[in-house]
């Protein structure tokens, strides 16, 4: 199978099917998407073989997308509950939904996946490796990490992350740094320990031409992920994350030009006041790449909080230019998610995404809060609930303690300032008291 990818077709002048979509979500003209495309500004992640995708771009001068981690472990394993977090990722329109499945044989469950999700599916090949080869994490070669990552290109995954940058150079940085939390990217910390064990490259930077030739065959993009991204705030911008993205900086130039879409990962848990800064390091050392954050989580001391801290985050990095977030839940650094904490960890970083649109100045971003202001001082209580991210949430509270007058809700009461205002500005009377006779003829 061969044929060009988004990249290639955008360079070659031709509008893909995919890129013409994009281009009509975004309400973005053809010709200026093309030349993001084209320069690696932005992705349309569409593995050739995913058929029930609706293609989304991610980069710049479009709208920031989420992502959904999900998957099982072998602690919990039960794929009908990731099924119904899949869904409900796709009722909150979520972008992109990544299988982190790290346990047994995970083909079956990525094939429904893939089969019936409009969402750009991703997933990390070195959490499959172990479970799909049957094989000790010393005994697998290169050759079979490179294998594992043809089997999921074959099924239609559309993006993978891949820790190439955590190669020897950026590991004695590490080594010599001394940090607080070590490693703790999963994908990271097994590369590593596989390096040391058996003495070898990175096998995803010895070999990554072959690599890249693997995801140019299906139109995978590559997420060149953060094996060493800060685990507390005390590691970050250190000199081991800075290492691996200088060197990721090269592995994004080196995947352009095999025509092979890019996004670069980062930068996991930091202080607020560095987050703008590692937004525009990456654009600086990897070209402009479209940036993948993952949290930032601004503190460490909330846990069962941790979608909060994520989302301010998030919402910090996305309005200083980074394109893509990463949902987390409240169940971060404590367990598996439940569908409850799927649900919140969506909804935070749907608030954090679309809160940097608007300071972005992303077009038509402002449109919907507009229409929230004109709903509230009309008291279309309906047409609120439509509007909200989470309306089922948001009609839930209001109807649990309801107000006698629907000009009003139960929190102020007849000093409701939007009741006041309508009513004075209509050349009605302000009463505080009990219902007058003309106000039970106005609720008529």
């Amino acid at each position: 199978m061969s044929r060009r990818t988004q990249m290639e077709a955008a360079r070659d002048g031709i509008v893909t099917e995919e890129l013409a979509a994009v281009a009509r979500d975004e309400r973005i003209p053809e010709r200026e998407l093309q030349g993001l495309v084209a320069s690696g500004q932005a992705v349309i992640p569409a593995n050739v073989r995913h058929k029930s995708l609706r293609p989304h771009g991610i980069g710049k001068k479009l709208r920031t997308k989420i992502n959904v981690n999900l998957g099982i472990s072998g602690d919990c394993a039960d794929y009908s509950e990731e099924m119904k977090k899949a869904e409900l990722a796709s009722r909150f329109g979520a972008e992109a939904i990544m299988d982190l499945s790290n346990y047994g044989k995970t083909h079956g469950f990525r094939a429904k996946l893939i089969e019936r999700s409009p969402a750009a599916i991703g997933t990390v090949p070195v959490y499959d490796a172990v479970g799909y080869l049957e094989k000790g994490l010393k005994s697998i070669t290169a050759r079979d990490f490179l294998d594992v990552v043809r089997v999921h290109a074959e099924e239609g995954v559309d993006f993978v992350t891949i820790h190439a940058g955590l190669n020897r150079r950026a590991a004695e940085i590490f080594l010599r740094g001394g940090r607080q939390m070590n490693i703790v990217s999963r994908g990271g910390s097994l590369l590593f320990a596989w390096m040391k064990m058996t003495g070898n490259e990175n096998p995803f930077y010895e070999y990554y031409d072959d690599l890249l030739d693997i995801l140019h065959e299906y139109d995978v993009t590559v997420s060149l992920g953060d094996g060493l991204r800060p685990g507390s705030i005390a590691d970050s911008t250190d000199g081991a994350q800075i290492a691996e993205l200088t060197e990721i900086g090269s592995l994004v130039r080196r995947a352009w030009e095999k025509g092979v879409q890019v996004l670069v990962e980062g930068p996991g848990h930091m202080a607020m006041d560095e987050i703008a800064a590692n937004v525009k390091l990456e654009k600086r050392l990897c070209r402009g790449a479209p940036f993948y954050v993952l949290g930032p989580l601004v503190t460490d001391i909330a846990p069962g909080y941790d979608h909060i801290t994520s989302a301010i985050g998030g919402a910090m990095a996305a309005a200083a230019g980074a394109d893509f977030l990463c949902y987390v839940t409240p169940a971060e650094h404590l367990r598996l998610p439940t569908l409850s904490d799927v649900r919140e960890g969506i909804v935070a970083a749907k608030i954090a995404a679309h809160a940097a649109d608007i300071a972005k100045g992303v077009p038509g971003a402002r449109a919907r809060d507009f229409r929230m202001g004109e709903a509230r001082r009309n008291f279309d209580w309906d047409q609120m609930f439509r509007l909200a991210i989470d309306g089922k949430k948001a009609r839930a509270s209001y109807e649990s303690v309801p107000a006698p007058d629907p000009r009003r809700c139960s929190m102020c009461g007849k000093m409701c300032a939007v009741r006041t205002m309508n009513r004075i500005l209509s050349g009605k009377d302000v009463s505080l008291g009990p219902e007058t006779k003309t106000e039970r003829k106005d609720l008529k």
